[in-house]
Formats: C-alpha cells, structure tokens, sequence
C-alpha cells in the first residue's frame, strides 16, 4: 500500500459527501492502491452499478477488474472465494440484498469456513457488499434487512456502518481485513445522509461501536437508517430536558460489548432499535447479553423496537410505513422508558 494509514480522528483535511459517494471513494481509492483488489458482480462495469457507484470504473480499471457477472448470485460468491483463497481481494456485489439467497451456501459453507477448514492455511479476504433496507418503495424483492439470516455464522464478519465517516473507514478495513465481510449498505441513506469524511487512507477498527450522542438516562443502540432517526428523536428529548445516549453498533459481528454495557450500566436503561424482525433479531441478543452480564445494573427492563415479524414490506405507502419505525414512534419509546 502507498498511503500511510492515519486514524479518521485525526486527519486533518476532510471532504463533505454523500453515503454513497463514500462507498465509490472507498472501493476506488483500493482499487487504485492495489492491483489484487478487483470488483464483480451485476451491472457493475458498463452501467456503473444500479447506483452509479461504479460509474467509470471499468474504463479506468478495465474488465479483468471490473467484472460484469451474470444473474448468478451463487457464481459471483463462489467465484470470488476462489480468487480471495489464490491471494486477490474481491469485492463481491449483491446487487440488492434480497438477491443474496442462491449465495447463501458460498457465503456460509465456504467463505466462513475457510480458515477453519484449512487448519489456517487459507484465508478469503472477500467483501461481500450489498444495499439493503426498506423507505424507497422497494417492496417484496427489493426492502429486506439480511443481518439476522448470517448472524449466527461464526468466521463471517457483519458491518453495517451509518454515515460517510464510517463507510469510508470501515469498507476500506473490510477491503483489507484477511476473512470474509458481509458490508450491509441501507440504501435509504445513500443520498439523504452526508459528512465529512478525512481525505487520504484509514481505517476504522471492524469491531467498535461509535456513541453518537452521549447521555445519561438512557441508552438507545442502533445502526443504519434508524441511527439517525434515533438521534433526531434524542434531539427532540434534549429540548425537553431528557437525556438520552445513543450508540451506533456500526459492527454487527464482531459486537462492542464493552461500549454497550459502559453505557448501560451508567443510564441504567436500554431500548435497542432495528428494521429487520424483532423475532431473533440483533436485539434479542443483544438484550441477552445485557441481561447476562448487567441485569442487576439496570433499572427497567429492556426494550426492543423493531420490525413486525411480517415476511415482507409491502409497496404501498401505508404498508411501509406501518413496516418502518417511525422517529416518533422511536421518540415515545424513548420518552416511556426514561420515565418507567
């Protein structure tokens, strides 16, 4: 690598961009620093991906880097764990996360497994990333929230990061990590979110939670697209003399419980939020975990706001509304705990 890796804390110069545009700059900027780091998947090369993201990339690249694979969701996985097992870096796209079943046995069968089949002898640095999430009138094929289906797979790593900052960080850490990496992009912040990101290289530790807002009430723990809805409600409550932290989760697999329980044992109270189901969803762990380790540091019991345990988020308006958690639904959840 040619770049001196430096901590986002500490950069000095930075840039305002979208969601979106952090995840171009990220795999660009990997591409450019290293010849192994490849791309493929659906439409990435001549139409520069469904989003754009790739948009110039495969003149820039050419198509032995950029890869225009077929509707074979099962191809694009097993393909690039054979590359990442012969020491390239695929990245791998899914174009929408709903795609992702076909691959489902590439990704837990083999990718997850390499290392400990191989006794170490292999690694797959394979990033699989895709945009996943309701809010855009996606419906059946195109809203689904994965996190929970891969979850429960040890050696796969889960990220799903919520502002540019921390798309740019961690996409390139995942690039760079030595195993397999789910990156979970939530499509309804691609352009409605932006930030200042640090220009040059770093990273962000795949593993570490992020307190966007301290507080001392309540601890609320979230990630993606509810993240920012739960601040903008923890905005509100400040207004009215309620204080409450917020955590984004940012790593799904590996979990900061360190930073989950800090926080829980000084508000005293938990409410976790998440799209997907709440029916063995990240919540229902998380709640177990704190319940195992800081019960008897807490002064309520533990809320969880999710999803409906509906299989799928329907195209007209009023369903999916009644599918997503509103910010007011999340400020009332909030307001109700600090107030048990």
């Amino acid at each position: 690598m040619s770049s001196t890796i430096q901590p986002a804390e500490t950069a000095a110069a930075s840039t305002l961009i979208t969601n979106v545009e952090a995840v171009r700059l990220a795999l660009h900027d990997a591409m450019v620093a290293d010849e192994r780091v490849l791309i493929l998947g659906e439409d990435v090369g001549v139409r520069g991906n469904v989003f754009l993201i790739t948009t110039g990339f495969l003149e820039e690249f050419g198509a032995k880097r950029v890869i225009d694979m077929p509707l074979a969701e099962a191809s694009i996985v097993g393909i690039a764990v054979g590359m990442a097992m012969q020491g390239l870096r695929p990245i791998a796209e899914i174009q929408f996360a709903d795609f992702i079943y076909p691959a489902f046995n590439q990704i837990v069968g083999e990718a997850a497994k390499t290392r400990y089949r191989s006794n170490g002898d292999y690694s797959c640095p394979l990033v699989i990333r895709t945009p996943y999430g309701g809010g855009v009138h996606g419906a059946l094929s195109h809203s689904i929230s994965i996190e929970a289906l891969f979850y429960h797979v040890p050696g796969l790593k889960i990220v799903a990061p919520s502002t540019p900052r921390d798309i740019k960080g961690l996409l390139t850490a995942a690039i760079e990590d030595p195993d397999p990496v789910l990156f979970l992009e939530h499509k309804k912040t691609y352009r409605s979110v932006r930030g200042d990101v640090p220009e040059g290289h770093f990273t962000i530790p795949i593993g570490k939670a992020d307190v966007k807002k301290t507080g001392t009430q309540a601890t609320v723990v979230s990630y993606g697209y509810n993240l920012h809805q739960a601040l903008d409600a923890a905005a509100q409550l400040e207004t009215e003399g309620i204080s409450v932290e917020v955590i984004d989760l940012r790593s799904i697999r590996p979990m900061d419980k360190t930073a989950i329980l800090t926080s829980v044992r000084k508000t005293r109270k938990l409410l976790i939020i998440h799209e997907d189901n709440k029916f063995g969803g990240i919540g229902a762990e998380i709640s177990a975990m704190v319940s195992e380790e800081a019960l008897f540091d807490l002064d309520a019991p533990i809320r969880r706001l999710c999803g409906p345990d509906v299989p799928a988020m329907g195209y007209a308006q009023p369903l999916e509304e009644a599918f997503m958690i509103s910010t007011e639904r999340m400020r009332a959840a909030m307001q109700e705990l600090v107030q048990f």
